[in-house]
Formats: C-alpha cells, structure tokens, sequence
C-alpha cells in the first residue's frame, strides 16, 4: 500500500518515517502508543530515530519563526534561551543563513553553542548592556525563545525598537509590550513540512542535531512531564514505545 505526504515523496507501508502531532488535537501530547501523521519524512537510514523523534517540534517552531523575521545573511540576531531545543534550533538556522548571531544561554550548552559559531552571553544581571556591547548597537532583529521569565522588556530595551522583538512564549508580556509573536503572525500562512526532510539528512550528515537529555520508557511517561514541567530538562526529552526500546 503506498502513502504520499505533503512535502515528502511517496513511501510504502514499514518506511521509517517521522513526523509533528497535534498536539493541540491530542490531549496527550503525543505520549501514546500509536500516533496518525497528516505529514511525515522519511527517516534517513544514518539517522538514529531518537534524533529523528526529536527533531519536528523544534525544527518547525525554529525555522517557522526564523522564516517570519525574515532573517538573512545582514542581520545580527540575538536569540535569547539558545539553551532551550527550539533556541538550538533558531541558532543553528540563523547561522545557516549567514547571520551573526548573538545568543543568551546557561553553562549546559554555552561551550556547544560557541562551536557552533554563536557569541554567548548569561543571563541575569547586565545581559542589556553586555548583548549591546556585543553587537556594537541593537541587534537587527530578537527571538525570545526561553520559557515565560520576564525577560522581555529587557529585550526590547535591548532592540531599541518592540517590533523587532519576537517571543514564542511570553504572550502576555508581548500584548502589553507591543511585541511580536509566532503564534499570530503564523494565522493563515501555509506550513511547509517539505523542510523535514531537509533538516533530517542534514542531521544524518552530522549537520544538525537537537540536543537530547532523556529517553524514558512510554509507561514512564509522567516522571517525564515532571521533568519537562521543571524547565530544568536541559535538551529533548523523548518517550519511547515498546518496540522503540527493544531496538536502543
């Protein structure tokens, strides 16, 4: 039996494949034993499925998000929470096109974000007048990527300009601010999932990667949402199903 997905080539049914789910349409937030993708990639045959597993959710937020900002190879970008799997994402995606980017971000991946080609901050304390020392001036463009912290008027004191400044979490702070969101801005635009693909070979190749902290079993999927809900994850927490386990 043969199956077709938007952005994707034909496959048959067995593929490897991966996929985002609805999270909004899943009361359970994808922890469940089978899962129906209205759009999928194949998973390249280098690619570990875990990664594979950990890539939609974080890739379509990033790239999405960078897509609606507009970044190019001009701007100078400050990606505040570059720690977080979408903040991971949005710096490798910004660096891809050209930019320089500017990241905020905690000692668990400050040293990879470096590598990367980031110029890395802390948080706390002086993070305006640091980004600004950095920069040399306000950075062109600010994607707040960080769990709600009440950052944001900080950023926008860093941008000079609350327009330049996009959140995908504050969106309280964003109303009364004037900032920007991803979520409005995406009503009514088409989602291109054919960028899964793209992003899975590119990790295949080591190009990519989302960084993981844990796997736990699905009968353990609540010890996981603790997890997740301390905001202390430090990477992507991924459940696996039965059939997963056996094959790790």
């Amino acid at each position: 039996m043969d199956a077709v997905g938007e952005g994707v080539q034909g496959g048959v049914v067995g593929d490897a494949v991966f996929g985002p789910v609805d999270f909004v349409a899943t009361a359970s937030a994808g922890a469940a034993d089978f899962a129906i993708l209205e759009h999928w990639a194949h998973t390249p045959g280098t690619l570990d499925p875990i990664q594979a597993a950990a890539l939609p959710m974080a890739v379509m937020t990033a790239f999405g998000t960078i897509e609606l900002v507009g970044v190019n190879a001009e701007h100078t970008v400050l990606i505040h929470g570059a720690g977080s799997t979408v903040g991971f994402a949005a710096t490798q995606i910004a660096l891809m096109r050209g930019a320089r980017v500017i990241a905020t971000a905690g000692e668990t991946f400050a040293d990879r974000l470096r590598e990367l080609g980031a110029v890395i901050t802390p948080y706390g304390e002086g993070m305006v007048e640091r980004v600004l020392q950095m920069a040399g001036k306000s950075p062109d463009l600010v994607i707040d990527t960080a769990p709600v912290g009440g950052a944001l008027p900080a950023l926008v004191k860093i941008a000079g300009d609350p327009k330049r400044v996009m959140t995908i979490s504050d969106f309280a702070a964003a109303k009364e601010l004037g900032v920007r969101n991803n979520i409005e801005e995406s009503v009514g635009k088409k989602v291109s999932y054919g960028m899964l693909a793209e992003f899975a070979q590119l990790a295949a190749e080591g190009k990519f990667k989302i960084p993981i902290a844990r796997t736990f079993p699905l009968s353990e999927w609540c010890a996981a949402l603790e997890v997740s809900q301390s905001k202390h994850a430090h990477g992507k927490l991924v459940l696996l199903t039965e059939s997963a386990e056996r094959n790790v």
